[in-house]
């Protein structure tokens, strides 16, 4: 049959076929989990539902928690999760991997998660930080923005 290889996932694809390896689904991210890091992705996953209105959905590997923008996700791993929180401030804290800025307000912060006990504070505390950080960012970008000042005028004269 003539096809081709899809060059993400290196899947053979009937030309006839519909093929979009990026779209999964939580269940395929979460399926081959231990029964530890299992558990503590559905403690996770209950502590961000408990938090109030929002979007749960896969991404490719990663699977994502919105409200208007994302605040946090998780990569699901063989040996953790990679939980990362986006908040307004740069943590300070032996849970944390690695940080960096991701926006002139946002600060990433990678956190690695191997079992449910750990998903507790101060890791609940940031998830609902980021929450209510990603409201406060979405209103603060509705208002409107200051006129740019304008440039001096030169005090030369043009030549005429």
């Amino acid at each position: 049959m003539p096809g081709r290889e899809c060059y993400h996932c290196k899947q053979w694809v009937d030309d006839a076929e519909e093929h979009d390896c990026w779209t999964t689904s939580e269940g395929a991210l979460t399926q081959d989990l231990s029964d530890d890091l299992r558990d503590a992705w559905e403690r996770l996953r209950e502590t961000a539902v408990s938090l109030g209105d929002q979007r749960i959905y896969a991404s490719h590997k990663s699977i994502m928690f919105s409200r208007k923008s994302c605040y946090f996700f998780v990569r699901p791993k063989k040996n953790f999760l990679e939980v990362c929180v986006f908040l307004g401030r740069t943590l300070k804290a032996p849970q944390v991997r690695r940080s960096d800025h991701a926006s002139k307000s946002k600060v990433y912060h990678i956190i690695h998660i191997k079992h449910r006990d750990e998903v507790e504070a101060p890791i609940t505390d940031w998830l609902q930080e980021a929450y209510e950080l990603s409201d406060v960012l979405v209103s603060k970008a509705g208002k409107t923005r200051a006129k740019p000042k304008r440039k001096p005028k030169s005090n030369r004269t043009s030549p005429r």
